[in-house]
């Protein structure tokens, strides 16, 4: 039986999302092939070993209260090869076969935690340190997909040393950048989950979504809108990797935000997309391209817009650690072709433990 030790929570402002997935992993994960090794982190980043873990307390948080939480670090020692847990008659060593960081945004899919993992030698769901952190700064994941040939939105990307000295300046240039033409977007370059995003239908517009998105990043980046239908594309594997069919999103709010993703019941999701069988095979091929030429591995999620006549396929972003709830997209995709969730972990799992990243 393998130990493998879920992490959740964690610092970033994903954290309830985080727990919410966790919990479907521990409720899905089949108990009769995995010695399951729940550890939460706290927003305020201390690590704790729930055993006997209750996903309801997970996914509400209530875990944080229950007693018996024992301390515990991740050493990057090999020799110790997992956890250092703490408990009333001194520390104790266990050892992890295979880690699933559950930890979406700043500190879990960035790179910081695979980079601890690798140092440790444990296997990990999920790209390695550089896939993580070239796909989670929004701005090096367009220099990458740049060189692929994919079409994405044009850009124009605002650092805080300049906003700071002259914040009207730099709204001007990056407006000047997408030929004056708004809408625009406004995106925290290192957030999810829509935190921070903003529309911007005038000038006014753009400052105040600047202002904003300064607020959880020190890199921002201005995008063009794009008239279209948002899909996507859940990939899985490592080296010969394979796309799931396409999924679409109908959001009843102005855009895909935090809340239309977790708390407005009126979203749509239809599986698979409402557009043609050519533009499915295109997103589909267009996914594998751009996480290769990222150098992920295991999972990611990649997310396009399908324009309204249907002509073009335009790159959103990537997801290395997307949401793994029970309804959320990846894993809705993937039981769509006849994978279930259950049927999923054991797949990246194993895609885990064909290699040690690095």
């Amino acid at each position: 039986m393998l130990k493998l030790a879920v992490l959740f929570g964690g610092l970033s402002n994903e954290h309830q999302i985080s727990c919410i997935s966790a919990s479907s992993i521990l409720t899905h994960a089949d108990q009769n092939k995995y010695e399951l090794l729940p550890v939460g982190i706290t927003r305020d980043g201390r690590w704790f070993l729930y055993e006997n873990a209750d996903p309801e307390k997970v996914k509400s948080g209530a875990w944080e209260q229950e007693s018996g939480l024992c301390p515990a670090v991740l050493s990057p020692d090999r020799q110790t090869h997992g956890l250092l847990v703490e408990r009333e008659n001194g520390m104790e060593r266990i050892q992890i076969d295979v880690c699933f960081p559950v930890l979406h945004g700043f500190g879990g899919e960035d790179g910081a935690v695979q980079g601890l993992l690798t140092l440790a030698g444990i296997p990990f769901v999920g790209p390695g340190v550089a896939a993580s952190a070239n796909a989670m700064d929004k701005s090096l994941t367009k220099i990458v997909v740049g060189t692929t040939g994919v079409r994405q939105a044009a850009y124009a990307i605002v650092l805080r040393p300049d906003y700071e000295k002259d914040a009207v300046a730099e709204a001007k240039r990056a407006e000047a950048r997408l030929d004056g033409v708004y809408p625009m977007f406004v995106k925290p370059c290192s957030s999810g989950s829509s935190v921070g995003v903003a529309r911007a239908d005038d000038f006014e517009g753009l400052a105040a979504g600047l202002a904003e998105a300064f607020r959880w990043d020190t890199k921002v980046l201005v995008e063009e809108f794009i008239d279209g239908y948002e899909v996507e594309c859940a990939v899985l594997g490592n080296a010969d990797p394979v796309a799931s069919t396409v999924g679409q999103i109908a959001p009843t709010q102005t855009f895909y935000t935090f809340d239309a993703k977790y708390n407005d019941a009126s979203s749509a999701l239809y599986i698979p997309a409402h557009i043609s069988d050519t533009a499915i095979a295109q997103v589909q091929e267009n996914a594998i391209r751009v996480y290769t030429a990222l150098g992920c591995r295991g999972l990611s999620r990649v997310d396009f817009f399908c324009t309204r006549d249907g002509e073009e396929i335009v790159f959103n972003e990537i997801n290395t650690i997307p949401g793994f709830t029970s309804i959320s997209m990846y894993p809705k995709l993937f039981e769509h072709g006849g994978l279930s969730y259950s049927a999923l972990i054991d797949r990246l799992i194993a895609l885990a433990m064909e290699e040690i990243h690095g």
